[in-house]
C-alpha cells in the first residue's frame, strides 16, 4: 500500500519535474525567438534608415548637380550680357566721337557757307523760311485758282442759264419817283386862290397835309414837295380836288384832305392785295399786306420798291423752280425782303432789322425771316431759298436802268473804289469803269507775280465789301503785263 502510494508520489514528482524542465525550455526558446525577432527588426530598421540616407544623399547630389549646371548657364549668360554691354559702350563711344566730328564738320561748313554767301546762319535760315513760305503760298494760290476755275466751269454755266431764263421771263416796268409832284392848273388865277388872303389857305393846306406847296413863276403849275411819298400823294390828291371844285378855303381843305387820306389808305391796301395776288402768295397777315402796299410810295435809288419787290419775288420763284426748291417760299421771301424800308422814317434801325422785327411780329416762318435778314449778308444764310432771294435782289437792282443815284454820290463812290484798290502794294494804276461795276488794277510785274496777282484780286474784293456800300456787285480785274523793249540801230 505504501509502495503503491510511494510509486504514485514518485511518479507525480517526476512528472512535475518534467513539466518544470519543459516549461524552462519553452521559456528559453521563447526568449531566444524574441531576441532573434528584435535583432531582425533592428536589422530591418537599420537597412531602411540606410536606404533613406542613401536616397537623401543621392537627391542632394542630384540637386547640387542641377544647381551647378544652372549656375554655369547663368555665368555664361552673364558673361554674354557683360560682353554685349562692353560692345554697346564701345559703340556709344564711337557714336559720340562721330557726333563730335560731325558737329565740328558742320561748324566748319557753316563758317565756309557764311564766308561764301556773305550771310549769317540766322539770315540764311530766315531766307530759307521765307522761300518756303513763298512757295507754299504760291502753291496754295495755284490750288485755289484751279479749284475756282473747276467750280466755275459747272456753276457759272448753270447759274447763267437760270438767271437768264428768269430775266427773260420777267418784263416788269420800273417807275422813278421823285420828292416833288407837279400839279397843272387851268389858269394862273388859281394860284392866288390857293394862297388865299394873307396866305391862310396855303398855310391851312400845308398844316393839314404836312407837305410844302411851291408856287413860283412857272406858268399854270403848282408843285407839292415832301420827303414822305404817302403825304405827298395825299397832298397831290387833295389839291387836285380843290382845284377841280374851285372852292378853296380852310374848311373845304380839311374835308378834301381827309377824303384824300382815305383814298390813299384804300389805295395802299388795294396795291398790297394786288401785289400778293400777282405773286400768288397766300395767308399773308393783313398788316403785312398794308406794308406791302405802302411800298408803292417808296423808292430806293430811283427804283420803286413795290415793283422791285414783285420783280424779286418773280425772279426768286423762277430760280427756285429751276433748282427744285420751294417756289412759294422763295416768292414770299422775295416780296417781303425789303419790307423794312417802309418803316425807316418811323422807327429806329436799318431796314433789315425793321423787316425782321415786323415779320416776326406778324408770325412769318423762320425761313422767310432769314431771307429778310440775310439778303445783305448781315447774318448767315440758313437755306438755299435765302441765297436765291439774295441773287434775285441783286439781279433786279443791278440791271441797267433799274436804279439811279445822285451824280455826286456816283462820283464819290467811284473815287472811293479807286482809292481802296490803290492802297495795296505793287498797284501802279486803278481804273473804275462800267459805271463802277468793274475796277481794273494794273500792277508792276517786278513786284507782283502771277500767283500774287490772283491773291490780290481776292484781297481787293474783300476790302471793297468791308469798306464800300454799293448796289449789285463789282468785278475786280488785276492786269499784269511784262514788256521787253529793244531797238534796232
Amino acid at each position: 500500500m505504501f509502495a503503491i502510494i510511494a510509486a504514485v508520489l514518485g511518479g507525480g514528482i517526476v512528472a512535475g519535474t518534467a513539466l518544470y524542465i519543459l516549461d524552462g525550455r519553452l521559456r528559453a526558446r521563447a526568449a531566444r525567438a524574441a531576441e532573434e525577432a528584435a535583432r531582425a527588426l533592428e536589422e530591418a530598421r537599420q537597412r531602411i534608415a540606410l536606404a533613406a540616407k542613401e536616397e537623401v544623399v543621392a537627391a542632394r547630389e542630384q540637386l547640387q548637380q542641377q544647381l551647378s549646371r544652372r549656375e554655369q548657364t547663368l555665368d555664361q549668360k552673364l558673361g554674354a550680357v557683360e560682353q554685349r554691354d562692353q560692345e554697346l559702350q564701345r559703340r556709344e563711344q564711337q557714336l559720340e566721337q562721330r557726333t563730335r566730328a560731325l558737329g565740328q564738320r558742320e561748324q566748319e561748313i557753316v563758317v565756309r557757307l557764311e564766308q561764301v554767301a556773305g550771310l549769317s546762319a540766322a539770315d540764311a535760315k530766315q531766307e530759307l523760311v521765307q522761300r518756303l513760305e513763298d512757295t507754299a503760298r504760291d502753291d496754295a494760290a495755284a490750288l485755289v485758282r484751279d479749284i475756282k476755275e473747276q467750280a466755275k466751269k459747272s456753276a457759272d454755266r448753270e447759274a447763267k442759264k437760270i438767271v437768264a431764263l428768269a430775266i427773260q421771263r420777267i418784263a416788269a416796268e420800273q417807275t422813278a419817283e421823285s420828292s416833288v409832284a407837279a400839279i397843272p392848273l387851268p389858269s394862273d388865277e388859281l394860284k392866288g386862290r390857293i394862297i388865299g388872303r394873307e396866305g391862310r389857305n396855303i398855310r391851312a393846306f400845308e398844316a393839314a397835309t404836312g407837305v410844302d406847296v411851291i408856287i413860283d413863276d412857272t406858268p399854270d403849275t403848282v408843285v407839292v414837295s415832301c420827303f414822305d411819298p404817302v403825304r405827298r400823294e395825299v397832298g397831290r390828291l387833295a389839291l387836285e380836288r380843290l382845284i377841280a371844285d374851285g372852292r378853296i378855303h380852310p374848311g373845304r381843305i380839311e374835308e378834301d384832305v381827309k377824303k384824300a387820306q382815305a383814298d390813299v389808305d384804300a389805295g395802299i391796301v388795294e396795291a398790297g392785295e394786288q401785289a400778293v395776288y400777282d405773286t400768288g402768295i397766300h395767308g399773308l397777315h393783313p398788316e403785312l399786306v398794308k406794308l406791302v402796299g405802302r411800298m408803292k410810295y417808296r423808292t430806293s435809288y430811283g427804283q420803286n420798291i413795290l415793283e422791285h419787290s414783285k420783280e424779286v419775288a418773280w425772279l426768286a420763284g423762277i430760280m427756285a423752280a429751276e433748282l427744285k426748291l420751294d417756289t412759294l417760299l422763295a416768292k414770299r421771301g422775295g416780296l417781303l425782303h425789303d419790307i423794312g424800308k417802309v418803316l425807316t422814317h418811323e422807327h429806329d434801325g436799318t431796314h433789315v432789322q425793321l423787316g425782321v422785327e415786323v415779320a416776326t411780329k406778324y408770325g412769318e416762318q423762320p425761313a422767310v425771316i432769314n431771307c429778310i435778314a440775310a439778303h445783305h449778308d448781315d447774318v448767315p444764310h440758313e437755306s438755299a431759298v435765302s441765297v436765291v432771294v439774295q441773287a434775285a435782289d441783286a439781279v433786279s437792282g443791278s440791271r441797267p436802268g433799274a436804279r439811279r443815284e445822285a451824280f455826286e454820290t456816283y462820283v464819290k463812290r467811284l473815287t472811293q473804289l479807286e482809292e481802296i484798290a490803290a492802297e495795296f502794294k505793287g498797284v501802279e494804276k486803278v481804273f473804275a469803269i462800267q459805271a463802277g461795276r468793274e475796277v481794273r488794277v494794273v500792277v508792276t510785274p517786278d513786284t507782283v507775280d502771277d500767283a500774287a496777282a490772283a491773291r490780290l484780286t481776292e484781297q481787293i474784293a474783300r476790302k471793297i465789301e468791308r469798306d464800300l456800300q454799293y448796289p449789285g456787285q463789282i468785278r475786280v480785274v488785276v492786269i499784269r503785263e511784262t514788256r521787253a523793249v529793244d531797238f534796232a540801230r
